[in-house]
């Protein structure tokens, strides 16, 4: 067994590496920079970033406790990660320990896996792999949920496990557009190849001529705080006549969204941007710059002037300071929504690996999860379509009343 503090040496192809656990939050609070290089010199998304996971940990899941799996050289020099935290769950009357990614609920968090140093990646997975299997007496269900279906990681812990003879499954999550921009190409040429030219073109010059319009972005931390309460204002506004919103909910988010921007914004990662006509603020994106990648994460808008098309306007003017900027990719990140298509033309997946220790109440939760989801497929059979919507935003308002 690995205890805290002790590091175990897992050797793989030739390398020797020693695998450890961190089990507090007072100890992934020191961790940041370390924690931002290895980001900085691997291919893990935004979402795996200390910026995201530490006020995560405070703000969101301050009952699970920490199990990060952390992968060093013999001298010292961290080449890989595995944020994760164990909690328990109460299932038919049973105990069930599931082990699952930090970030995994409540904020959105595509793209979760192991950061491990670019081009070590399978060997960092199969050493988290086995110390995880050595591991399984202290966890009965280990649960990775929106891996992007590209990373090794899923099918190297598929295969570990498999070799283990451990119950395991992969399940398909969410699509996420994305788009690729060209190195020189303008603004203008990209417009050509998208379905809102000529509505973004005429609605951007209809906006241009009333008084004090202005698209502003902010980046500076001590900057953020009249942008995000606008953002958060907007966004609650475009969500509140569909029963609230499934992305930000709640007291408890809002205060970890107001960390990590400031985490971000110190990293030089945020991209706030506001559109203001009159001196109201009327439309808002949320956006992460990573490895040259703008994430469009969240938005939001006056209701009222939604038939002005203020938010196509917004996101086009990320889309050109994406191109000014030489970034190379723009990504949605989940959600299949209309608009998103009007300007991508690629699609990611993202997949969950789900894990049974062997003996453990792990079966359990599998049990009830799919009774909840035969019972959804049901009521969508036997009621009526507004009905199952009127559901829908009840369970939305009472989420958000939770949160």
């Amino acid at each position: 067994m690995i205890r805290d503090s002790e590091l175990s040496p897992s050797p793989d192809r030739g390398r020797w590496l020693e695998v450890g656990t961190v089990r507090e939050v007072g100890r992934l609070a020191g961790m940041r920079l370390e924690w931002d290089a290895l980001l900085d010199e691997s291919d893990a998304g935004p979402f795996n970033a200390w910026e995201w996971l530490y006020p995560w940990c405070r703000r969101i899941a301050p009952e699970r406790r920490p199990l990060v799996l952390e992968a060093r050289e013999r001298g010292g020099v961290l080449v890989g990660l595995l944020p994760l935290g164990l909690h328990a769950l109460r299932v038919a009357g049973r105990r069930v320990r599931r082990l699952a990614f930090l970030g995994e609920t409540h904020v959105g968090s595509d793209y979760l896996d192991v950061v491990a140093r670019r081009g070590r990646e399978e060997e960092v997975a199969r050493a988290f792999a086995a110390s995880l299997w050595e591991l399984r007496s202290h966890w009965d269900v280990l649960e990775l949920t929106d891996l992007d279906e590209d990373s090794p990681t899923p099918r190297v812990l598929r295969e570990c496990f498999a070799r283990a003879g451990a119950e395991l499954e992969v399940t398909a999550r969410h699509e996420c557009p994305y788009e690729s921009l060209s190195p020189g190409e303008s603004f203008d040429t990209f417009l050509r190849r998208t379905r809102r030219r000529d509505n973004y073109l005429r609605r951007r010059r209809w906006l241009e001529r009333q008084e004090g319009f202005r698209i502003e972005r902010t980046e500076a931390p001590g900057a953020l705080a009249g942008p995000l309460t606008h953002f958060f204002r907007l966004h609650a506004a475009r969500w509140a006549s569909e029963g609230g919103s499934q992305g930000i909910r709640g007291r408890g988010v809002e205060a970890f969204h107001r960390d990590a921007t400031r985490f971000l914004a110190e990293r030089g990662r945020l991209r706030l941007y506001t559109l203001e006509v009159g001196g109201q603020a009327v439309a808002s994106v949320y956006g992460i710059l990573h490895r040259r990648t703008f994430f469009y994460f969240q938005s939001g808008y006056a209701p009222d002037w939604r038939h002005r098309s203020v938010g196509l306007v917004l996101v086009g003017a990320t889309f050109r300071d994406a191109l000014e900027e030489g970034l190379t990719g723009y990504d949605f990140l989940r959600g299949t929504e209309a608009y998103k298509s009007d300007w991508s033309s690629r699609r990611r997946r993202t997949v969950s690996l789900r894990v049974l220790a062997p003996g453990g109440t792990g079966r359990w939760l599998v049990r009830r999860e799919e009774a909840l989801r035969r019972g959804r497929e049901l009521a969508k059979r036997v009621l009526p379509a507004p009905v199952v919507e009127r559901v829908r935003g009840w369970r939305r308002r009472a989420s958000a009343l939770r949160g």
